[in-house]
């Protein structure tokens, strides 16, 4: 063997090891919730990179799918009333907020909607600024941008697909499509280690473990009955992480799923002295409003 294509072998032999190895998530991961929407317009840029100037390790966030198929930030797939308005501030003619659905609209006709202008009712210390829902793809570039700018450590992605039965079809595409739509622009953006795919709706979890099994997944939980064994049951695997509202967590939940090999990441702590009490539980990270929270 010649020094040289030896040396070329060794370098690609290297390279598929690199591209493969395994990314631990943080030992105590902190997750800005939609990017901390006590502080900022939720699930916008400003709010995730606002984020990581406090020093979180994960940026939460919600995606859902328009018309012409692009995956877009937003906590419901229709323009919730109670955060939009118009681009030039005017409020919305009344009805239901449904009538805004996103899964009708393109990309550009979302584009003509506010959702950091209006005060928000339950989130009196927001920051209110003119921003609209963004591009998954372009939060992640702007993130990936401003980590390495400020050579803070890049972040890991917690995002939330947005679905559920009896919906398809009218606010989202069928899982497997919404999957695809959304791993597609992961894929795009070589982030797939640094990404946690979590949801309530666990026909996306059991898409992801079979066609993307390198992806970190995390099964949301908001009913008691749905214990750690009952998830595992549903879901036929382990996912990575079991994700309960914060008020069903005890010692002995966290001690459960740590015996079946499950991390517990708790939703949505907005206290400090909450935040530090799960922590003495064992809990390996906390989503939170209040990202500013995880300093004190």
């Amino acid at each position: 063997m010649k020094p040289i294509t030896g040396l070329i072998i060794l370098l690609v032999v290297a390279s598929c090891h690199t591209m493969h190895q395994t990314v631990n998530l943080p030992s105590f991961d902190s997750e800005a919730h939609r990017g901390g929407r006590g502080l900022m317009p939720e699930n916008t840029i400003p709010a995730m990179l606002h984020a990581l100037d406090l020093g979180i390790t994960t940026l939460e966030m919600d995606a859902v799918i328009t018309a012409d198929r692009q995956v877009i930030l937003s906590h419901e797939p229709f323009f919730n009333k109670e955060i939009t308005s118009r681009k030039d501030g005017a409020p919305l003619p009344s009805g239901n907020s449904k009538e805004l659905n996103i899964y009708s609209m393109s990309y550009q006709e979302t584009q003509q909607y506010d959702v950091g202008l209006k005060p928000h009712p339950r989130f009196p210390k927001q920051i209110k600024l003119p921003v609209t829902k963004p591009l998954l793809a372009d939060v992640i570039d702007s993130a990936e941008a401003y980590a390495k700018l400020h050579r803070r450590p890049l972040p890991f992605y917690n995002i939330e697909t947005k679905s559920e039965p009896l919906t398809d079809g009218v606010f989202h595409p069928k899982p497997a499509e919404f999957v695809a739509l959304l791993l597609k622009v992961i894929q795009s953006k070589g982030i797939s280690e640094r990404v946690i795919i979590q949801s309530f709706d666990f026909r996306t979890l059991r898409i992801i473990h079979e066609h993307y099994p390198a992806i970190k997944t995390a099964a949301l939980v908001a009913d008691r009955k749905l214990q750690p064994d009952s998830v595992v049951t549903s879901l036929g695997f382990s996912p990575t992480l079991y994700s309960p509202e914060f008020s069903m967590v005890d010692k002995e939940l966290v001690d459960l799923c740590h015996s079946k090999g499950m991390k517990i990441l708790p939703w949505t702590v907005n206290s400090a002295s909450q935040i530090r009490k799960l922590k003495d539980m064992g809990v390996d990270g906390i989503i939170s409003d209040f990202p500013d929270l995880f300093r004190e």
